[in-house]
């Protein structure tokens, strides 16, 4: 009688092994975004040698392979062109849809929703569902050691699951859906307070001495992680071998401890997130906004080393120091007009919209005449405009580098400059300071970048 107990046992264990123990990372589940016309990695865990089979119904192809002594299996399908709903199957079907996927990234302002008060999102949760647009949200977490797996799953937008997924990131999606008549999927990753050291893999930062010194200048917080590669390992991580279109990135507030190496730390970020994902994704990101910091200049500091990092490959910032009217709020609430203007730069520069103009006027040179600085602009589209009576926060300064509000007129795209305090001009400065708001636009109704003629030591 023991006998056959024990052999009951024994088959039973068989079965379950032969049964297999097939398991996929959270980001691939049912309502999740394909990148469309593309050869995407699907991956996952199983018994070693296992045999695992996938078919796809957009081409009612099967696919296998094996699984590999280390429990981990991976192959590569190829996407159709945007559209479904359509399914996978593994050990049960998950429906997928193929179109545009974006990484979302950042911290607060990123982070912030509807629940944070934005005030644009009530309108849009009472659409209801919108089943072109799918979301994928990565819970709060860090980790010593890149990590394989995440917390999370795909959801259907609807006004329920909208309520905590970012605004800036839906605003984005729900113009580049309009626009292209495709699915949109977005991975959003984020944390208010963070800087972006976190998100760099640590061998990044601490192999270099100068992003290692910066770093250790920022203060811990019980609020959130600082350090290098923690959210990185554990919300970044798990999804490289997930296809996107690219990325978009919401912060900066977070290094404002120590701005000057901004431009550097951001473009090592990015070019990780490439290496990372094997693929020259297009980066865009926002501007940090005007806030009352304090004394100094950190937030125009890290807005120059933004517009610095904006010249890397196959990135772009946009603009907002518009689009604040409150800077002694850091969470400014139109995320509306920045998911936007996020929108319209994927469009024109990676979707080849070429109706679209997303090229922020740029200081481009300086000449000084008698008393008077002409201010020459890229990107002006012809004439520049003034949103007010004055120009805002523009200043000059003579030899002396003492700075003192300037008057100012507009004669195309120059912008002329002057002050009774300052007979031999030298220097102007616009929005530059930490809370300076802006009204100078080009023909195309994009603002001015914050912007110095000078290079003087800051304080």
């Amino acid at each position: 009688m023991k006998y056959k107990i024990v052999l009951i046992v024994i088959a039973a264990i068989i079965k379950m092994q032969c049964m297999g123990q097939l398991r996929l990372p959270a980001v691939l589940s049912s309502n999740m975004v394909l990148q469309q016309n593309d050869s995407v990695l699907l991956w996952g865990w199983g018994n070693p040698a296992e045999k695992v089979f996938i078919t796809t119904s957009w081409d009612n192809k099967t696919d296998s392979t094996l699984t590999s002594n280390g429990a981990k299996w991976r192959i590569n399908v190829k996407t159709p062109t945007a559209g479904g709903p359509f399914t996978i199957t593994f050990k049960q079907k998950e429906k997928v849809m193929s179109g545009e996927v974006w990484m979302c990234s950042g911290q607060s302002n990123m982070d912030w929703n509807f629940y944070a008060g934005v005030y644009d999102m009530q309108p849009e949760l009472d659409l209801g569902v919108q089943s072109n647009l799918r979301l994928f949200y990565i819970a709060k977490n860090t980790a010593e050691f890149p990590q394989e797996d995440t917390r999370g799953q795909w959801a259907v937008c609807d006004s329920n699951n909208l309520k905590s997924f970012s605004a800036v990131a839906y605003f984005f999606a729900k113009k580049l859906q309009q626009e292209l008549n495709v699915p949109v999927g977005l991975v959003q990753s984020s944390w208010g307070g963070t800087p972006a050291e976190t998100w760099t893999p640590a061998e990044k930062i601490n192999s270099n001495p100068v992003l290692k010194n910066s770093y250790q200048k920022i203060d811990s917080s019980m609020w959130w992680p600082k350090s290098p590669g923690a959210t990185y390992n554990a919300m970044i991580a798990p999804v490289i071998n997930f296809s996107v279109a690219g990325a978009i990135w919401y912060q900066g507030e977070g290094n404002t401890a120590a701005p000057s190496t901004y431009g550097s730390l951001l473009t090592t970020m990015i070019d990780s997130w490439r290496s990372a994902w094997k693929r020259n994704f297009p980066f865009y990101f926002v501007q940090i906004a005007p806030h009352t910091y304090g004394k100094g200049y950190a937030a125009a500091i890290l807005r120059e080393q933004q517009t610095i990092a904006a010249k890397h490959d196959k990135t772009g910032m946009i603009i907002i120091s518009d689009l604040v009217d409150d800077s002694t709020n850091i969470h400014p609430k139109n995320k509306k007009d920045v998911g936007l203007r996020l929108a319209n730069m994927a469009l024109a520069q990676t979707y080849q919209k070429d109706t679209i103009v997303v090229q922020y006027p740029l200081f481009d040179r300086l000449l000084v005449t008698d008393d008077k600085a002409q201010i020459g602009f890229l990107y002006t589209g012809g004439t520049l405009y003034c949103g007010g009576k004055t120009v805002s926060a523009l200043e000059i300064a003579g030899e002396d580098r003492v700075f003192y509000p300037a008057e100012s007129k507009i004669e195309g795209n120059v912008l002329i400059a002057w002050s009774a305090m300052v007979k031999e001009p030298v220097a102007v400065r616009y929005a530059f300071s930490n809370a300076g708001i802006g009204n100078l636009y080009s023909s195309f109704g994009l603002p001015v970048a914050p912007f110095r003629t000078d290079d003087w030591p800051l304080q």
